[in-house]
């Protein structure tokens, strides 16, 4: 099968394989078949927008004739960042106040897994080059052995997966799942962008930079869902409380 193929193949697989778990892990939330759909629609165009911001914001000139929209470019960092953006404009949207953040954090690390590989078959998003023995060879990048970090970033989302359906079966982190997985995967960006071929700017690359600048974005996103949690508690146990020499 020729590589454009097989990645195209694979990038579906992807987004087939999140589809299904999505709709197995939202099976339990309490909205109507149309406000999923509406979520699942602004997910969709939040990670796409995303994804493809970087890459239009480079070649703005083109934008208007939609080559950087259209074409293979996008980041995956931008991608799960938009597709959160997105939910949370779809619920703000359509009034829905019930959060469905942990419904969404094992589809998306697992899509995301499957995508990596679909890099790592298409030839992009390479590292730089190793003398490591697990070094691969892209041919259109010259003869020299690189860091397959499509396959490292795999390895990553695969087992966050794994991770997150774990906690959640135990009940640890609820209502944060969402957010975990992307400050992990800050983390693990900013770290892996060393061995990533990136221009810098100021001793970092702009992902590095941009990592740094959500990290305290989500943990601040962390800490209000912590305290609407607790306050909403609070006010549950007030009314469930029998009155007073009743």
């Amino acid at each position: 099968m020729p590589p454009n193929l097989a990645y195209s193949a694979m990038m579906l697989l992807s987004l087939l394989v999140g589809a299904i778990l999505l709709r197995r892990w939202q099976s339990g939330l309490s909205l109507l078949w149309w406000q999923k759909l509406g979520i699942g629609f602004g997910a969709f165009c939040g990670a796409f927008l995303g994804a493809k911001l970087p890459f239009a914001l480079y070649d703005w000139a083109n934008t208007n004739v939609a080559n950087p929209w259209l074409g293979d470019g996008k980041t995956i960092m931008f991608g799960v960042v938009g597709g959160y953006l997105g939910v949370e404009v779809a619920k703000w949207s359509l009034e829905i106040r019930q959060r469905t953040g942990d419904s969404y954090a094992v589809p998306v690390a697992v899509a995301v897994a499957l995508g990596r590989l679909a890099c790592f078959i298409g030839g992009c998003c390479f590292g730089t080059p190793t003398t490591l023995p697990w070094g691969v060879v892209f041919t259109a990048q010259g003869p020299l052995p690189r860091h397959p970090t499509q396959l490292y970033e795999f390895a990553f989302h695969i087992t966050a997966a794994a991770l997150l359906w774990y906690f959640h079966s135990r009940g640890w982190f609820r209502y944060q799942l969402i957010k975990l997985y992307i400050l992990s995967y800050l983390v693990f960006r900013f770290v892996t962008e060393f061995i990533r071929p990136e221009p810098e700017f100021y001793g970092l690359s702009a992902y590095q930079w941009i990592a740094l600048a959500l990290f305290p974005i989500f943990i601040g996103l962390w800490v209000q869902t912590d305290w609407q949690v607790r306050k909403e508690n609070v006010l549950s146990n007030v009314t469930e409380k029998p009155p007073h020499g009743a």
